[in-house]
């Protein structure tokens, strides 16, 4: 039988389910002499007469007994699995790849996806770590998180974190043996923690700011890391000076672990954001997950 006419067997099951032309017709849509005109022509390519019809009732032939009983379950699995798919597309599921640099992954996205993801089991999340500017359309990520100023502005953005304030710190007993500077040029003098970073092609400058008045200062040092996480270990262990979000060091600067130099000529920078192409339709994954990432002062 042509696939065009499968709207006939579903005529028919309507008709046997109801065992009323009347009534199938109006549970289709059609008129009752169209509908009585469709059973009759897939009776005559049948071959079969498939209904017995009289003046007060309509019931299925052996041959539409059959019929109901063997292609009527199968209609139903093709609905069951219709609708198990439509399910699927409004329900979110699937994997969202996320390039993040190594303080966005853990300050601003862990957290909030640790409470997220235990809401959402068919949501899968991939974050790759990567201090560069990644073209998130070439490389297949769904979204990354950079610094507000970092963002292309052919990118949707959306804040997923305050400013963020620098620091620079060191350990207590970094300090008794070497002092404290007073200005950033005298930065010159210290042992420093160096960050290597592949957007600036090479070692990372210091950056200050005070009064309108900006300046960078390459430091010198024992030590140089391509991860935050790295730079603070060091410091704690009194090594150098580290050059960190101050968010990062807040819990070892309230323990007194870590000290704070050069206060007022730490900058702001604009907190992280979340970025995606405008283009891309968002899956109902990534729209959750955008809007658990999203700050809210």
């Amino acid at each position: 039988m042509a696939r065009e006419n499968f709207n006939d067997l579903l005529a028919f099951l309507a008709v046997a389910r109801e065992r009323s032309f009347t009534r199938a017709a109006a549970r289709l849509g059609v008129s009752q002499s169209a509908l009585s005109h469709t059973i009759r022509a897939l009776e005559s390519r049948l071959g079969l007469r498939l209904l017995t019809r009289t003046t007060r009732s309509v019931a299925p032939t052996p041959a539409g007994e059959r019929l109901l009983a063997t292609v009527g379950p199968r209609f139903e699995e093709i609905d069951e699995e219709l609708a198990a798919l439509s399910e699927l597309r409004d329900k979110p599921a699937g994997t969202i790849r996320i390039t993040a640099d190594e303080v966005a992954a853990r300050e601003v996205l862990w957290p909030k996806l640790a409470r997220v993801l235990p809401d959402y089991p068919d949501i899968k999340v991939e974050i790759v770590i990567d201090f560069g500017l990644t073209d998130i359309v070439a490389q297949q990520f769904d979204v990354g998180v950079r610094l507000g100023d970092q963002v292309a502005k052919d990118m949707i953005a959306v804040r997923a974190a305050p400013d963020m304030h620098m620091a620079v710190v060191g350990a207590p007993s970094y300090f008794a043996k070497h002092g404290r500077p007073r200005t950033p040029q005298q930065l010159t003098e210290h042992s420093c923690i160096n960050l290597r970073l592949p957007t600036y092609g090479g070692l990372y400058a210091w950056e200050f700011e005070n009064a309108g008045h900006e300046l960078k200062v390459r430091v010198e040092g024992q030590l140089v890391f391509n991860t935050t996480s790295l730079m603070l270990e060091a410091a704690l262990d009194g090594c150098g000076l580290a050059y960190v979000p101050e968010d990062v060091v807040r819990p070892y600067l309230d323990d007194n672990r870590l000290k704070l130099v050069l206060k007022d000529w730490c900058p702001t920078f604009p907190g992280y954001h979340l970025y995606y192409p405008s283009r891309r339709q968002s899956s109902r994954a990534l729209a959750v997950l955008i809007e658990a990432l999203r700050y809210r002062p």
